[in-house]
């Protein structure tokens, strides 16, 4: 990969993440409005829904009817959006009561230790690497960082 695709594709990341942080705001500030967690989180949901499928149907690759009928993945693959309600849910509790900096800031030490502990244990088909100790003082700067935007 040549260093402007790896940037360019770094820099996507990055505009991501901030759209992550983006939601969670949005999000708290819809509970408010609605009165419910659960409620801004199903409106999250089902407005992601939406521009999923508008790209899903005009991207180019395999529909879903061919996906389904080709087989071969297990139940566990089909409950990643049990996961991402979870995420939601307590980022629309947390954002409020400890800042949208500290919340994701927490969120992304939980991301960093669970993808160490996937990667190491090579968890659901991700290629094994261990947890060295350079990855492991990553993950602690990751901590250290919660502690100072606490501050």
């Amino acid at each position: 990969m040549s260093f402007s695709t790896q940037a360019l594709s770094c820099l996507l990341v990055v505009f991501a993440g901030a759209s992550v942080a983006l939601q969670q705001i949005l999000n708290a500030n819809l509970r408010l409005h609605l009165g419910s967690p659960w409620w801004a989180g199903a409106v999250s949901y089902l407005v992601g829904l939406l521009a999923m499928l508008a790209v899903a149907l005009i991207a180019p690759g395999p529909r879903l009817s061919e996906s389904l009928a080709s087989g071969g993945t297990s139940w566990v693959s089909w409950t990643g959006g049990l996961f991402g309600a979870i995420f939601i849910g307590i980022a629309i509790l947390m954002v409020p009561r400890l800042g949208a900096a500290t919340t994701l800031a927490l969120i992304v030490v939980g991301q960093m230790i669970g993808s160490l502990a996937f990667d190491h244990f090579g968890i659901l088909g991700v290629a094994q690497q261990s947890a060295t100790v350079g990855r492991m003082a990553g993950a602690a700067c990751l901590i250290l960082g919660v502690v100072l935007i606490r501050g």
